[in-house]
């Protein structure tokens, strides 16, 4: 009876390792395929904006890329783990090992209790990188582009220079002289501003560094003259600032919550004065990082009963039920979370609600598909 007991223990771990050996290969090539896809798309778009737009150099704006792939190998891990499940149990089915196995006494159940533990493990995994190292990369990415934008346009060593700051219809809003540049410090600096109608302001300082801000001064004068050239009033500083027009900060900390994992995400809802809109975008943010991952379950839950093909179909679907799962999936997201931003949804079902869907439909077509098999 021992010897018996042994040997079905001894069958059931070699079909846990059959299966989850062509899992994890098919899934190991999901993910470089879809990170593959992201990056070519969407991320290298993004690097040719931020070197055109923003003068970022290539090798940086490409680093900036690398520390964000992390946040996308999350999003590319349920879409592996579901291509790797459909065109598994896909071939599977096409080569009647399923068939065997239920002649076998092997029921769906079983065949696809393997594959629900390796997409509850890749979950854990997706929410440790997501709570881990996502916040990190995306810290050091967007510090990375706050110092390279700030050491932008200073030609170090270079003397009696100008910078020119052109208006939205092409006029000359600003004009920066130089005396020289050391170290990336900007000495005996004069800036004419004829932003402001009527009147013309004069600031010389002898110091003055660049940054996503603006520009910095130290100790120095700020003049206005009006247009007849008469000086209407003086000012001193030791410190002072003057906006670029466009504040990088701002839309660099656009993805703050990306820099932060869960517990700190909360944190800083429940004591940072948020406005609505931005309180309703970080919540769903918040909720977003725990129904992300648990999206894999979802997608395992869906693509078991689908990847079982019937008698009279003889080719590998895998793939396209693959891809059409993906995008009804994050078409539901894109919709949903922006109702949730826009505060027509509450922020958990804003999050949620893809998963939601994806579970209802799963488990309608695994319960049909247990008992039409069996």
């Amino acid at each position: 009876m021992l010897k018996k007991i042994e040997q079905k223990i001894s069958e059931i771990t070699l079909l846990d390792k059959y299966l989850l050996k062509q899992v994890f290969e098919m899934f190991l090539m999901g993910v470089c395929v879809f990170t593959a896809i992201i990056f070519a798309s969407d991320t290298f778009i993004t690097l040719i904006k931020q070197i055109s737009q923003f003068g970022l150099p290539f090798k940086v704006a490409l680093m900036i890329i690398i520390l964000n792939l992390p946040s996308i190998i999350v999003m590319t891990i349920p879409m592996g783990v579901l291509l790797a499940t459909v065109m598994t149990l896909n071939k599977l089915s096409l080569d009647s090992e399923i068939t065997v196995m239920r002649a076998c006494g092997i029921g769906l159940n079983r065949i696809a209790k393997p594959i629900f533990i390796f997409a509850i493990v890749m979950s854990l995994f997706s929410f440790f990188i997501n709570e881990t190292i996502v916040p990190v990369t995306a810290k050091q990415s967007k510090d990375l582009a706050l110092w390279a934008l700030g050491q932008k346009n200073i030609p170090d060593g270079k003397q009696n220079f100008v910078f020119k700051e052109l208006g939205e219809n092409g006029f000359l809003k600003r004009l920066f002289y130089v005396g020289y540049c050391e170290d990336k410090t900007l000495h005996n600096i004069t800036v004419l501003d004829t932003s402001k109608d009527g009147t013309i302001q004069v600031m010389q300082a002898r110091e003055g560094t660049t940054s996503p801000k603006g520009w910095n001064f130290e100790k120095g004068a700020l003049y206005t003259v009006d247009s007849e050239g008469k000086v209407l009033n003086t000012t001193l500083f030791d410190d002072f600032q003057m906006s670029l027009g466009v504040d990088m900060t701002k839309q660099m900390n656009k993805n703050i919550a990306k820099e932060m994992n869960f517990t700190k995400l909360l944190k800083y809802i429940a004591t940072t004065d948020l406005d609505k809109k931005q309180k309703r975008i970080v919540t769903v943010e918040l909720f977003d990082k725990i129904a992300l991952p648990i999206t894999t379950i979802a997608f395992v839950l869906l693509g078991v009963p689908l990847a079982i093909t019937p008698p009279r179909v003889r080719y590998n679907r895998g793939f396209l039920f693959s891809v059409l799962i993906i995008f009804v999936y994050y078409l539901i997201r894109a919709l949903s979370i922006s109702f949730g931003e826009a505060g027509s949804l509450p922020a958990f079902f804003a999050a949620w609600l893809p998963n939601i869907v994806l579970t209802i439909w799963g488990v309608a077509l695994y319960y049909k598909k247990v008992y039409t098999i069996n």
